[in-house]
């Protein structure tokens, strides 16, 4: 059974009937740089997948985000886990939080290295969902 990593947000454009390009890569990890609404990064051998649907997200990843490698990868993992936490906390709490805002809870084991790529995409889909949704999950958020 494969362990995932679901980041899953509103679907707006299936909403409003708007048409959505999909991205898909496997093993090395690396998205295309076209413009999507769906990111997706799986890798069989450590058997987990990450899917990102949020309409915009493509787009501000490729002109907001801090390009990679400008933090570490245990930057990424010790945010990570406290964004994580606190998502997944919401998702518990439906009658407190919104439950369009947060859907599902997000499976991120932190003993598990899940490699660069995958901490460096939840990082900034937490960045942009905090900025675009007005959500603060914890600590100072930057404002790109």
């Amino acid at each position: 059974m494969k362990n995932s990593l679901y980041i899953l947000a509103f679907i707006l454009c299936v909403i409003l009937g708007c048409t959505s390009s999909k991205s898909s890569v496997t093993g090395k990890n690396k998205p295309t740089g076209t413009k999507n609404d769906t990111i997706r990064i799986a890798n069989d051998s450590l058997e987990y997948e990450v899917i990102i649907i949020d309409p915009g997200f493509s787009t501000w990843l490729l002109t907001r985000a801090y390009p990679r490698s400008y933090h570490s990868q245990s930057y990424l993992e010790s945010k990570n886990r406290i964004y994580v936490s606190e998502w997944n906390s919401r998702v518990m709490q439906p009658s407190r939080y919104n439950p369009n805002l947060y859907e599902m809870t997000i499976n991120y084991d932190p003993n598990i290295d899940y490699g660069y790529e995958v901490n460096y995409l939840i990082y900034n889909y937490m960045i942009y969902f905090q900025n675009t949704y007005k959500q603060k999950l914890f600590g100072y958020v930057p404002i790109r």
